[in-house]
């Protein structure tokens, strides 16, 4: 049992990008004395310690990636490993991680096993896992309430309600376009959890992914059978330079020149890695590209060019 917070000021270690966001929102960016190696916003926690890395290489296709990710989950290894040592070196008091997605980020069972053999100590373990977008606020919620800042969780949410409430108000009636989005190249895979929720606040029609359940695997066969009037290509992990690299996997797969999407040029790349698939508080920013691209007529939030790009071979 691991006993609750009892400090005003706890030293809290984030080993997940998306608690470290809803730390920083919560305006408790100081309190913070460690982060994960994909910990990259707001740029200022570069400073702090990393103490996760990744077991397999993150350079290469994204058929490579895949690859040696599935290589190392099939022999029943982690996908990444925490620095035991340092981690208790800066004594927390919370430390933030994740039981969402086992090849995402460092998993509440390695961070378990590097506590394990603490003693005279109380640290409290918050493992989020926003698998819908009210999970997701509700992970807001508990990491509020374990720093001991509930109210600021309570405004937070409150903010976040607002602005995507706008949004919908926004593209209320208007046709909704059918979009495809893709998480990942190769092999394809469309979003899951909380995407096909957003995209619907954003006024569009989701093809692929069930709200709730994980990113499924798709074929380029089911691209083509539903023929999608905007494609958006948002990889987990990568940002818009690397994606671009990537997309010349989608020009020569005999089916891509075929699509509505792309003779019309409605192909979209953006950066996934920041926005998408990091269910934090940016999750709003995300929406807001979603109702750009869908109804550009009516939405203009500014992301246009700087979050996403219009896919020109």
């Amino acid at each position: 049992m691991i006993p609750a917070l009892s400090t005003t000021r706890p030293r809290v270690v984030s080993l997940i990008a998306s608690a470290t966001e809803i730390l920083h929102a919560l305006d408790a960016g100081d309190l913070q004395v460690g982060r994960s190696h994909e910990c990259d916003w707001p740029e200022t926690i570069l400073a702090l310690p990393a103490l996760t890395k990744a077991k397999f290489s993150v350079e290469g296709s994204s058929r490579q990636i895949d690859d040696r990710v599935k290589a190392l989950v099939k022999d029943g290894l982690a996908v990444y490993e925490v620095d035991s040592a340092r981690l208790e070196e800066l004594a927390p008091d919370v430390i933030l991680t994740q039981d969402h997605c086992e090849v995402c980020a460092v998993s509440l069972t390695d961070v378990e096993q590097a506590v394990c053999a603490w003693t005279g100590r109380d640290v409290t373990l918050v493992s989020l896992r926003p698998h819908t977008l009210e999970a997701l606020l509700a992970d807001i919620t508990r990491v509020a309430n374990a720093i001991g800042r509930p109210q600021a969780g309570t405004r937070l949410i409150a903010e976040m309600k607002s602005r995507l409430a706008v949004i919908e108000a926004r593209v209320a009636g208007r046709t909704q376009p059918r979009i495809a989005y893709i998480e990942w190249i190769d092999p394809p895979m469309s979003g899951g959890h909380w995407m096909p929720e957003i995209i619907a606040m954003a006024g569009g029609h989701n093809l692929f992914g069930v709200t709730g359940e994980n990113s499924p695997w798709i074929s380029w066969d089911e691209v083509a059978a539903a023929d999608p009037d905007v494609i958006m290509v948002g990889p987990c992990g990568y940002d818009i330079a690397v994606t671009r690299r990537e997309m010349g996997v989608l020009q020569s797969n005999a089916v891509w020149g075929g699509l509505r999407a792309v003779a019309a040029g409605e192909v979209y790349v953006a950066d996934g890695n920041a926005y998408f698939n990091r269910p934090g508080p940016r999750i709003v920013e995300s929406t807001e590209m979603l109702a750009e691209i869908l109804h550009p007529g009516v939405c203009d939030y500014g992301h246009r060019g700087r979050s996403y790009v219009r896919y020109v071979p």
